[in-house]
């Protein structure tokens, strides 16, 4: 995750004041020392940090905070307010034009993901009932309309086209088609460069002056460093970009230039690219974030992400088998399945207060959960429903089928024997059903692939 380096070393130096009893002004200083340098290794530039901290110190030195019961938590809790207002203080919505259609442009350098996010805004958008279309405006990068054609696909989402004609005339051509075919939302797909450079801009500014969108968006790559900065300063001073979209935020990536981007240009990220797949984008709240990189969590993202990728009716159906005590290994298949479609487990698992920090010394095996499914999949349909019939020689012919150890299938039949008991206790409690169609099987501790979890 981004911000990863930035969290470690933030904690590092809250721990330190989490160890005294009592603050004065120079453990402050020292403590905000260290989280500037904490920013400025994470790639925030000098002055942002520099301002930041400024701000931190100067309210946490003052008498409330030192004479605290809880001096050090008051402190983190200044920190974690100033977080959420360096990256914008509340979630900033995509515009909405009062007479349809929305017209969106997307700006930035070549290889941003400017097409690719295009394309995961106006999916999401249709998942919620919009009628999007993209357009290809960009008529100079080879394959640049195959590749938005494809993933319009992939998304499900038309895609506007008029080869390799001016790009103004396209823009205009497409938001004209989206007003007679009735779509709400317009997103073109504008050309980048591998540096910003003036026939860009110009370009930009013409498209700006035809189709005057209700929405410029400028793609910035979170792995790109200060030159993020440059980037969005420039963009923003010839165009007046109206908010960010961050990509990349899912990597091994510092992350603090998108952070930077956002300071000095004083516009909102509104979106955060966290996976190469098309639904792998979330809508960006600067609170929830400040609350992962200080490892509390993000628990409203948790639940809005379950929401968007399972299944309501499936989840009826499996609530109303836990409570008959039916739950069997199709219905753990089922849960596993759901569950990859939300990402990796360690990600779902750092959204949850307090398991974000103790996740470093867990090994999440992912290749476990491959694994698990192989061992139900060697199963005959009777022994999926029926898991107390296999005794030792289906177990032998189960490991054998799938190319395991007797020994894993016994592993999985415990920890399904586990989870039924913990189904069926919450199940005879009152507000049981609630719990039970919120549990995900086994988390933490008995979901396979969670070792070393306590």
């Amino acid at each position: 995750m981004a911000f990863e380096g930035l969290s470690d070393k933030l904690d590092s130096a809250f721990k330190k004041l989490r160890s005294k009893g009592s603050l004065n002004e120079s453990d402050v200083k020292d403590a905000m020392r260290e989280v500037r340098l904490a920013l400025l290794e994470a790639d925030v530039s000098y002055k942002v940090a520099k301002d930041f901290t400024a701000r931190v110190t100067e309210k946490a030195i003052g008498a409330k905070v030192m004479e605290s019961l809880t001096p050090a938590q008051t402190v983190i809790k200044i920190v974690n307010d100033e977080l959420t207002a360096l990256m914008g203080g509340s979630a900033a919505r995509l515009a909405s034009a009062p007479h349809p259609p929305t017209v969106v442009m997307m700006c930035g350098l070549q290889g941003s993901g400017k097409t690719t996010h295009s394309a995961k805004i106006a999916k999401m958008l249709k998942g919620q009932g919009h009628r999007p279309l993209l357009a290809a405006c960009d008529i100079y990068r080879p394959a640049a309309i195959k590749q938005l054609q494809v993933i319009g696909e992939q998304a499900g989402v038309p895609v506007f086209e008029e080869g390799t004609i001016d790009p103004v005339q396209i823009a205009q051509d497409a938001v004209r088609l989206a007003k007679d075919q009735g779509y709400d939302y317009v997103f073109l797909d504008t050309a980048g460069r591998l540096h910003i450079d003036e026939q860009l801009m110009e370009e930009l500014k013409n498209i700006k002056a035809a189709v005057k969108p209700h929405e410029i968006l400028l793609v910035v790559d979170s792995m790109t460093g200060q030159d993020a900065v440059n980037v969005a300063s420039s963009f923003n001073e010839a165009l007046g970009i109206d908010g960010l979209v961050l990509t990349k935020l899912d990597g091994d990536t510092r992350g603090g230039a998108a952070l930077s981007a956002r300071a000095v240009t004083g516009k909102p990220i509104k979106f955060a690219g966290v996976g190469e797949k098309l639904d792998d984008l979330e809508p960006f709240h600067p609170d929830r974030m400040a609350s992962r990189i200080l490892g509390m969590g993000d628990v409203l993202s948790l639940i809005e992400k379950a929401e968007q990728t399972l299944d309501e009716q499936r989840a009826e159906e499996l609530e109303k088998k836990l409570r008959q005590n039916r739950f069997d290994l199709n219905d753990l298949l089922m849960q596993m399945e759901e569950m990859r479609k939300m990402g990796s487990m360690k990600d779902i698992l750092s959204m949850i207060p307090g398991l974000g920090k103790k996740l470093k010394d867990v090994e999440i095996d992912e290749s476990q959960l491959d694994r698990t499914r192989a061992i139900i999949l060697s199963m005959t349909p009777r022994e999926r429903e029926k898991p107390d019939i296999i005794n030792p020689s289906r177990k032998r012919r189960i490991a054998a089928g799938c190319g395991m150890q007797v020994e894993d299938v016994n592993r999985l039949l415990a920890q399904y024997r586990q989870m039924q008991k913990l189904f069926k206790q919450f199940g005879g409690k009152s507000g049981g059903k609630k719990k039970m169609r919120r549990m995900m099987p086994g988390m933490p501790g008995g979901f396979p692939g969670m070792n070393g979890m306590r």
